[in-house]
């Protein structure tokens, strides 16, 4: 991943839901509570009912009262203390999510390489851990939402799947749309479910109010103090209640910091609080409802009206983690991880809002696989857990290098604010390595997968750009030797794209071999990718003039910034460089690589670095080329 340079200064990118225009508070609330806590909020659906069901806890009083207070103070510590306050301030540039806290980590060690490049992979891994938890929330959220169904009536229960199975494709078919105009529903729909579940808990807790003492923390204590293998093997179940805690972090930049934390406080965390102790409370009156004890605690009339709500509410927290797991991919795209693939902008305001085909997709596959296979919530349950909590460990490790590195605290000051997060964080995964055999498996080796094609390509394009770069022609010298003996130039501006600057382009060679001509302007570019979030239009350009009508050219991006080769070169008008749109043309080498045995990678990983170099997208597209305008001209190189 390469170093921000020091000359780049970054402004303060505001969030996209922002724009140019004054955003009040209460939208920017109201909007947080639809799109960063769809998944925690439908959490309700399940926590309690797998710490029961399992029936590792004795259903009694005082277990009740023990489990519900580790419920509230797990969304106190974890929730409200470690992300609300203390992650939410490692803000990269405003933007926020395991990859700008990855960034922000590598830059602050980046005078240590052996432990930057540890923590680089560490990193990657976590990030692709996301893409497990993105197969696995969708598919418990909705067929937990869909299960409601069976307490209506049992004779429903065949439907089950089959109707998860549905609202799943019109989820991933609607993708291509976009999530601007469906947006805009996201936050009254999940106030409105915020404020029934907090409706349902009060009801509840109005015909058993002694629930209310499972707040004091002594309770929690109890229980851990009595039954301490019990509550190690309930903390695989207790985790259910932080569902999508890290969309906290990764919205930050889309909201900003106050609108996440007022949607927590004042909304998300009462209403959950509320539900959770009403659940409680249902199950010290009716010990049998702990079979679905969230939709035991509606009226028979409300029922299938709560199903309906329960659903919109998943389809909604399923929504934000497929477009987060399009924005992830993009942005690992721009780091170097992952080949080019086919972005579609949906939006033509918020450049944030895109559809990824591939990523779409592949991940309706893989959630109809865990759908079928698991067939319950509950079974799904085992599954879930790993990916979340390593990853809350990683953001937990990366947030001390970020305080103690790149802010300077003191050492004893680092330790004691992230050691107490790092045993909490490391207990919840030792818990859930136990669902291993259950299906904890099943996260982990997407996870692996992903993780193996991320090392492979960036390993892979390492060795072509030292291969291009042992064969470099220097660019100065060569077009010195070039205007000494200078062939016919012809109108119009040549663009040749290079990915190492200073070296003349193998699309310039061939072009000058079997054409025989030299444009009037030559533009050689290089383009740069900065770990980030933005690199504003002042800072875009680096312009160095060769002579003779030629130019260096490098343009810069963060990882959150959309190339637009085109629109960059703009810039280029007073420099001595107009650039006419229809007397320009685009040169690229297509390069097709060639595994071969030596030192670079194992044979089966250069096979996959070139299948993937192979279906990699098309450059032109990614760089926003005009397609009429674009020339390739391609090579084989062996690696």
């Amino acid at each position: 991943m390469p170093a921000s340079p020091a000359n780049l200064p970054v402004p303060r990118r505001r969030a996209f839901f922002v724009s140019a225009t004054k955003s009040s508070l209460p939208a920017l609330t109201l909007g947080a509570i639809g799109v960063v806590y769809g998944d925690i909020g439908t959490s309700v659906l399940y926590s309690v009912k797998e710490v029961f069901h399992a029936g590792h806890v004795v259903l009694t009083p005082e277990n009740v009262y023990g489990v519900l207070s580790m419920f509230f103070w797990t969304l106190v510590i974890i929730v409200a203390i470690k992300y609300v306050v203390l992650v939410l301030r490692a803000d990269n540039n405003g933007e926020g999510g395991l990859v700008a806290m990855l960034a922000l980590a590598s830059q602050a060690v980046k005078n240590r390489p052996q432990l930057r490049n540890g923590m680089l992979l560490v990193g990657i891994f976590g990030t692709s851990l996301f893409y497990g938890d993105g197969v696995i929330t969708p598919a418990i959220s909705v067929l937990s939402a869909v299960e409601g169904l069976e307490v209506v009536s049992p004779h429903t229960r065949r439907y089950v799947i089959p109707l998860t199975l549905i609202v799943l494709f019109l989820l991933f078919v609607l993708q291509k749309r976009g999530t601007g105009g469906i947006g805009r529903f996201f936050g009254p729909v999940m106030l409105a479910w915020f404020v029934a579940i907090a409706a349902l808990g009060v009801r509840s807790i109005a015909d058993h109010p002694d629930i209310l003492v499972a707040l004091s923390p002594h309770h929690a204590l109890r229980f851990i103090w009595n039954e301490p293998v019990v509550t190690f093997i309930i903390l695989g179940a207790l985790i259910l209640c932080v569902t999508g805690a890290e969309a906290l972090y990764a919205d930050l930049g889309h909201f900003g910091k106050r609108p996440i934390r007022l949607a927590w406080f004042a909304v998300v965390m009462p209403a959950l609080t509320l539900n959770y102790l009403g659940q409680g409370a249902l199950l010290l009156i009716d010990p049998e409802a702990v079979r679905n004890p969230f939709f035991m605690l509606a009226p028979p009339w409300a029922l299938v009206p709560l199903v309906v709500l329960a659903t919109a509410a998943t389809v909604i927290a399923s929504q934000a983690l497929i477009s987060g797991a399009f924005s992830i991919t993009k942005q690992v795209i721009q780091l170097g991880y992952l080949p080019r693939l086919r972005i579609e902008h949906t939006s033509v305001r918020e450049t944030g809002q895109i559809y990824i085909p591939f990523v779409n997709w592949g991940l309706f596959v893989a959630i109809v696989l865990a759908v079928v296979m698991f067939k319950s919530s509950s079974n799904l349950a085992a599954a879930y857990g790993i990916a979340v909590t390593l990853d809350m460990l990683i953001t937990t490790v990366l947030t001390f290098f970020v305080i103690r590195y790149g802010w300077r605290y003191p050492l004893a000051l680092c330790i004691a604010a992230t050691g107490a997060f790092f045993v909490v964080d490391l207990s919840f995964f030792a818990s859930n390595l136990m669902k291993l055999p259950d299906g904890g498996w099943f996260p982990l080796v997407i996870g692996g997968a992903i993780f193996t094609l991320m090392v492979t390509w960036k390993r892979g394009r390492a060795l072509l750009g030292e291969k291009l770069h042992a064969d470099a022609i220097d660019l100065r010298s060569f077009l010195k030797s070039v205007f000494a003996h200078l062939p016919a130039r012809v109108d119009g501006t040549a663009v040749f794209l290079t990915a190492e600057r200073g070296a003349v382009p193998n699309a310039m060679l061939h072009n000058l071999k079997h054409n025989k001509v030299l444009h009037e302007q030559n533009l050689f570019v290089t383009v740069r990718n900065h770990e980030v979030p933005w690199i504003g239009l002042d800072r875009r350009l680096e312009v160095e003039p060769l002579g003779h009508d030629c130019w260096q050219v490098v343009i810069h991006y963060g990882f959150k910034n959309d190339p637009d080769i085109p629109r960059a070169l703009e810039q280029m008008r007073g420099r001595g460089c107009d650039l006419a749109r229809m007397s320009t043309s685009y040169f690229l080498s297509r390069d097709t690589v060639v595994p071969t045995i030596g030192s670079g990678m194992a044979p089966w990983r250069e096979k996959l670095f070139a299948q993937m170099h192979h279906n990699a997208g098309a450059a032109a597209d990614f760089l926003k080329l005009p397609s009429n305008a674009v020339v390739e001209l391609g090579s084989k190189i062996e690696i």
